[in-house]
């Protein structure tokens, strides 16, 4: 990676949002021509903590209001850019994100999810079983995912265990 290692990461935030059946929410980047789909993420303004970060990058990135908390990553989790999208994403300031995920229990209808935001990054959206979420990612996403996966797999009980 050479001088890239000194760059230091973006701080940022991660949802995992489950429905009541227990899966979990992930969208198809507009910017992309890859099946690479994702969870709602993004970064942490000057002024907010991570948890308001959070809850204003669901809204941002899906219109969803009606949601609990059900948990927080115990660490901050890292990815690095590949070397090559480095100059090319956040202006080439940092080598990648460390992020503190959020799972979150969806409490409204699928109806008021909206990807068509004001600045839409999504151009489609699914529930999927958690254990599929790892391998609809990028590469260098994966092992942060499998981490999320592992960590907040005992909460998928008390998603479902809610009555619709």
């Amino acid at each position: 990676m050479g001088g890239l290692t000194a760059l230091p990461y973006r701080l940022g935030v991660g949802i995992m949002l489950f429905n009541r059946l227990g899966e979990v929410f992930v969208a198809k980047r507009i910017d992309m021509i890859s099946e690479a789909w994702q969870m709602p993420q993004g970064g942490v303004d000057a002024h907010e903590t991570e948890e308001e970060a959070a809850w204003r990058e669901l809204r941002e990135e899906t219109g969803v209001t009606r949601a609990r908390l059900l948990a927080k990553s115990r660490d901050m989790l890292r990815y690095d850019l590949p070397d090559e999208l480095v100059p090319k994403i956040w202006g080439g300031k940092y080598r990648g994100q460390e992020q503190r995920w959020f799972a979150l229990q969806f409490e409204g209808a699928d109806s008021e999810i909206n990807i068509a935001t004001q600045e839409p990054e999504f151009s489609e959206w699914k529930w999927v079983r958690m254990e599929e979420v790892p391998a609809l990612i990028v590469p260098f996403k994966r092992e942060l995912y499998q981490k999320l996966v592992d960590e907040f797999a005992p909460l998928r009980a008390q998603c479902s265990s809610v009555a619709p």
